[in-house]
């Protein structure tokens, strides 16, 4: 029986740069991808683009790139990736200078464009916005991008059309392994339900990196790390159909059990019975994990329930700015003079007249995750740190708002308690992500081709 085995080099756009070359290198595979969009990433990338058009691609595009395509020619892996952001053109150009800088000839590139809606956003301001009240042109002077959610159909043209890199803009991360097993096997919606369930499943198991084979297991001493300095990346190998192994490559770091799988099916599911994505509605309430041998998980039991009349179009848009301080106080009345020193900080705001959204003061070391009653609980009576490092941060609207308060954190040094040291200061621009929902038929998928 036929049988393709997909990897993933990458969970996000600053993952381990080196994971790539190693599933190419002992992972036997037959298709490589790199997942590298979050939901705000688009919107930085779109933000390069505006500064330079020949950017816009993923960070960490040209290195990840560098190590990974001579050796994906000469193993004869096909590299699939959504690394081309808001550029997916700029992306292949830099793919082309890589390959005549190394020597590389005879593959076959492809972009995968359609999903920007963004030059002619202003057709969606009548549309409701999913994550507050209000429509889409109510943030207009603020938008700086807009890509819809698309599925494998892209992908798939450019793998009929002999493609060995495919580089697209916004697809559903599960569109990266499911699009090669809808080429190899022909699977279709209609025909292969099932399938197509578990494709997703495999896409999403796959799609956050190391996420599955122990990178956010480990919780020494109740869970034993194993490796993580050489870490495994996830590979499926897949069964016409439909069912599936996920493993690593033989000799990594980390582990790959019914119980790490787990824990990856359920990141970010809200609804296990109707797991949405452009290709199809998933349902993973059946999915069964079985433990097959070492570092090896059959998974079955998925399938689909037909596809969304919808697609989801991701938004970034400019909403503020954040200015973060931090001063490092150490001895045993650490807590005590880094809490003066927050209340101090509070109220210099409000003589100085600084116009803040939003303030938050942690006391790292004590309450910056757990906040104070659970932090208390934690610590027992006596309360004493051998060093508590104050993190004073707030929201404003504007840069020079933001500057201000950086100003005013900087004076830590003369009037706040004594023994603190390592004051920082720094100041972000904060793109926010909202969603709309669009008819698919106005998303039309184009595929361009070029040879080196």
């Amino acid at each position: 029986m036929k049988k393709v085995r997909i990897a993933n080099g990458a969970g996000y756009a600053g993952d381990r740069l080196d994971a790539g070359e190693i599933l190419i290198q002992r992972g036997d595979i037959d298709y490589l991808t790199f997942e590298c969009l979050a939901e705000r990433t688009i919107g930085l990338c779109q933000r390069d683009k505006m500064h330079d058009p020949n950017l816009g691609y993923s960070r960490l595009s040209e290195e990840r790139l560098r190590r990974t395509l001579k050796p994906a020619k000469e193993h004869g892996v096909k590299i699939i990736s959504n690394l081309g952001a808001a550029n997916p053109a700029a992306a292949i150009r830099l793919i082309r200078r890589i390959c005549a800088e190394q020597g590389i000839r005879g593959l076959k590139l492809a972009a995968v464009t359609g999903d920007n809606i963004f030059d002619h956003v202003e057709d969606y301001y009548h549309y409701d916005v999913l994550e507050f009240p209000g429509k889409l042109g109510d943030i207009r002077d603020k938008l700086i991008s807009g890509n819809a959610y698309c599925g494998v159909e892209g992908i798939v043209e450019a793998l009929r059309n002999g493609a060995d890199v495919v580089i697209t803009g916004r697809v559903a991360d599960p569109a990266l392994a499911l699009a090669p097993l809808c080429y190899e096997f022909g699977w279709t919606l209609e025909e292969n339900p099932v399938q197509f369930g578990q494709g997703i499943l495999a896409g999403h198991l796959i799609e956050c990196g190391p996420q599955s084979t122990g990178g956010t297991f480990a919780d020494p001493p109740y869970k034993a790390a194993v490796d993580l300095a050489h870490m495994g990346f996830p590979i499926v190998e897949f069964q016409e159909d439909g069912t599936f192994i996920i493993t690593k490559p033989e000799g990594t770091g980390g582990e790959v059990t019914p119980d790490t799988v787990k824990e990856q099916l359920l990141y970010e599911i809200h609804d296990p019975t109707a797991y949405m994505t452009p290709d199809a509605i998933a349902d993973f309430s059946q999915a069964r994990l079985k433990q097959m041998g070492k570092d090896q998980v059959l998974v079955t039991g998925a399938t689909s329930h037909g596809r969304p009349e919808k697609l989801k179009v991701n938004l970034c848009y400019k909403d503020s700015f954040t200015c973060e301080g931090g001063v490092t106080y150490g001895g045993s009345s650490s807590l005590q003079r880094a809490q003066l020193a927050g209340e101090m900080v509070r109220e210099r705001i409000k003589i100085m007249g600084i116009d803040v959204d939003e303030i938050r003061v942690d006391y790292i070391g004590f309450n910056s995750l757990y906040r104070d009653k659970i932090a208390r609980k934690i610590c027992g009576e006596h309360m004493v740190f051998p060093e508590i490092r104050l993190r004073v941060a707030v929201r404003v609207k504007d840069y020079a708002s933001a500057v201000r308060f950086s100003d005013e954190f900087d004076s830590m040094y003369g009037s706040g308690p004594f023994a603190c040291g390592g004051v920082t200061m720094a100041i972000s621009e904060i793109i926010n992500v909202c969603s709309v929902f669009v008819d698919r038929s106005v998303i039309k998928t184009c595929v361009e081709y070029w040879e080196v």
